[in-house]
């Protein structure tokens, strides 16, 4: 056996439908598109959502729901008892030594000390937040609280 004796199965090979090619194929005058009209065109109908000329629906849905402050500012948060496990007493909590311990990714956003958990170290923070019931808490303990 050659490769050119290699032929398809019976059956398996059908040739395409030439639309428009005269009265003889069978398939010339309209192409089996019935009569004119913007629907026998070539690309022709209306496309998906097309709702008459009217407005449609994806058009007239807001782009983003909600409103988005311009002015707001976002907080990188710590809660007291992390700080609990982390700091010493005595020593002072401010963006450096949080960024250092890996508390906080970027030292360029502001931080926000919550009063979440409970803390006994006395010691000094230097943030540019911090919450009322973390302040309780600190000076609960022992501790200042410096606002930048």
């Amino acid at each position: 056996m050659q490769i050119n004796d290699l032929f398809p199965a019976p059956g398996s090979r059908k040739d395409r439908k030439r639309v428009g090619r005269g009265h003889g194929s069978g398939h010339g005058g309209r192409s089996g598109k019935g009569n004119n009209g913007q629907l026998s065109r070539s690309g022709g109908g209306k496309g998906p959502g097309f709702e008459g000329g009217q407005n449609p629906l994806h058009m007239r849905m807001p782009k983003l729901p909600g409103f988005k402050n311009r002015n707001r500012v976002e907080y990188a948060v710590v809660n007291v008892s992390r700080l609990e496990g982390l700091y010493a007493k005595g020593e002072t909590v401010d963006v450096d030594s949080l960024f250092a311990k890996g508390v906080i990714k970027s030292k360029t956003v502001p931080v926000k000390v919550l009063g979440d958990g409970e803390i006994t170290k006395a010691l000094t923070i230097r943030v540019d937040k911090v919450s009322a019931s973390a302040v309780t808490k600190i000076e609960a303990a022992g501790g200042t609280v410096e606002q930048l």
